[in-house]
């Protein structure tokens, strides 16, 4: 059986597939991950910019939802968010991205976990549906405990 070389052609495409496969695993590695970077941005209190590699990336906060513009208690959350990491380093541990492009990832500012802090401080609901996180399940827990505590008072 005569075996037959691949042409120059076949050679050159091989090489080409080969480098697309090593860019595109290194450029998986560049996006995901942990890094730490400036808080240039609060869109609202669950989406905040920071910046990565020179540029300001806009990142959700996993496993919460706050009030959206418009809902009670909007400019609290925002506020809220603001006061934590505007203009301050943060540390940035990224999972996924949602459907509108944005790094859903878990945000630390001095320690503190952001998502956490929101949800104790009762401006942020736990979302189930895309977190099984047992300390944001208790915290909220937590929250609507001192809520209706507070209620009761008033009654």
């Amino acid at each position: 059986m005569i075996e037959k070389k691949p042409s120059d052609a076949q050679r050159s495409m091989r090489r080409f597939l080969l480098f697309i496969f090593v860019l595109s695993i290194f450029c998986q590695g560049l996006s995901a991950g942990t890094f730490s970077g400036k808080c240039v941005g609060i869109s609202d209190g669950d989406t905040i910019s920071v910046m990565k590699y020179g540029r300001a990336i806009k990142i959700r906060l996993e496993g919460i939802d706050c009030p959206e513009q418009g809902q009670d208690f909007w400019t609290k959350a925002r506020r809220f968010t603001s006061d934590m990491v505007f203009g301050k380093i943060v540390g940035v541990k990224e999972y996924n991205q949602d459907v509108y492009g944005r790094t859903v990832a878990r945000v630390y500012e001095d320690g503190k976990d952001i998502s956490l802090e929101l949800v104790k401080a009762g401006l942020a609901w736990h979302i189930k549906k895309y977190s099984s996180d047992p300390i944001l399940e208790g915290a909220e827990d937590q929250a609507r405990k001192r809520k209706n505590q507070s209620l009761s008072e008033f009654r």
